[in-house]
């Protein structure tokens, strides 16, 4: 039977739930908004099933193979804008459904939940494209993603690495018709917080919020914006991380899951066949694409990895790099974020403060604020944002986007 004694070593992605073949395993929200493993002992038979599955208890030790890589950019103008860097990820999900597959992903439900579901169309890829800051619901993809598998389709299975290698731990067994991509993951914030933004903003428009875009390029691909839209399709919000009160708590680590801070998934020899990240140095790494509409690194793993890449090239524009400059300016690849020193007071006030007087508190519009976003929007406009940023990296390290 599983149990979990320091939250740090829960990455909250279900494979235990999955796995249970009496189902007495519900994932259950914690006071902090995080889904943990909630077991049913009177149901539970002690078969070991939940603990075979658990990607931290069953960490593989990380050992070099070969690997390939690649800075991209799909063809597709209307792809890429819709995409949060390059596109790559569309690319390989388009192909896997041309052959009869299926692809799952995060999106939006009705209440603006972020959870994981599957597609059979191409259409139908759209709801996957652009980040979701928050960590997805895996409700049932795990049982289904194998009864697909089982029946001889094709699936692509994306997800954070957590996701990834914990769905490759439930499955028990190599299929040679999955392909697994991961996305390189910051951390993931508490639902709950995403949830009391929302309300928050809510509260600004009659209309309502229909869907939100975390990394919007309306101002260009290098500075991220976090846009808010209504049921037409019409923005009614747009704000930078400068001053965007979400994307200020998730880029100061101040509400990640305890596991983000101490992240066992953190490498560069990943159990994925691929792994998608952004290329904000594309000016340096493929000139060509240096267009402010975005470009994805791809570190391909795998044989299979390869495989889906000689498939996908015609959708794309592409360079293949050195991997030790490809991987250059990658920290949140292999290394976990610092935990903010507030976050303990900022989640115990989360419970107590209605959400205006939250992020007022903690993170408030200041003359300083102002005055970055409309420095980082002026550069932007001038083509200057790509040099300052070279700066910043240079004395500082971590960019700042």
């Amino acid at each position: 039977m599983i149990e979990i004694k320091d939250k740090q070593d829960c990455c909250g992605c279900s494979a235990c739930s999955a796995a249970c073949q009496k189902n007495c395993i519900v994932m259950t929200e914690d006071e902090e908004g995080f889904k943990y493993p909630k077991i049913d002992t009177s149901k539970c038979i002690n078969c070991g099933q939940c603990e075979k599955a658990c990607p931290i208890i069953n960490k593989n030790e990380e050992k070099p193979f070969a690997q390939k890589g690649y800075v991209v950019q799909h063809k597709n103008a209307k792809i890429l804008k819709e995409s949060t860097s390059g596109g790559a990820f569309t690319a390989i999900a388009s192909y896997v459904i041309k052959q009869g597959g299926v692809v799952f992903g995060a999106t939006f439900d009705e209440k603006l939940n972020v959870v994981h579901i599957y597609a059979e169309k191409i259409d139908e890829l759209a709801k996957f494209r652009n980040s979701k800051y928050v960590q997805s619901d895996m409700g049932n993809s795990f049982r289904l993603a194998k009864k697909f598998l089982q029946s001889g389709r094709l699936v692509c299975f994306s997800g954070t690495p957590c996701q990834i290698e914990g769905l490759k731990c439930f499955l028990q067994k190599n299929y040679d018709n999955l392909i697994t991509i991961d996305v390189v993951c910051r951390a993931v914030p508490s639902p709950m917080i995403l949830k009391k933004y929302i309300k928050m903003q809510n509260k600004k428009t009659a209309s309502g919020i229909f869907n939100i875009r975390f990394r919007d390029k309306t101002k260009g691909y290098k500075y991220s914006a976090l846009n808010l839209y209504d049921k037409n399709n019409v923005s009614l919000y747009h704000n930078g991380i400068d001053t965007d009160p979400y994307l200020r708590a998730f880029f100061s680590n101040i509400c990640d899951r305890p596991s983000c801070y101490h992240c066992a998934f953190k490498k560069r020899y990943r159990e994925s066949d691929i792994t998608i990240w952004d290329c904000f140095e594309v000016d340096e790494m493929f000139p060509e694409a240096d267009n402010d509409r975005g470009a994805t690194k791809v570190l391909i793993h795998s044989q299979n990895g390869r495989n889906i890449f000689d498939k996908i090239s015609g959708q794309l524009i592409f360079t293949s790099l050195p991997l030790d400059k490809l991987l250059n300016n990658s920290k949140e690849m292999v290394c976990s974020v610092p935990m903010n020193p507030k976050r303990k007071e900022f989640l115990e006030d989360a419970k107590k403060y209605d959400d205006k007087e939250l992020f007022d508190k903690y993170f408030p519009i200041t003359f300083m604020t102002l005055f970055e976003k409309y420095v980082r929007l002026i550069s932007g406009e001038f083509g200057v944002y790509k040099y300052i940023r070279k700066v910043y990296r240079k004395l500082f390290g971590e960019r700042k986007r």
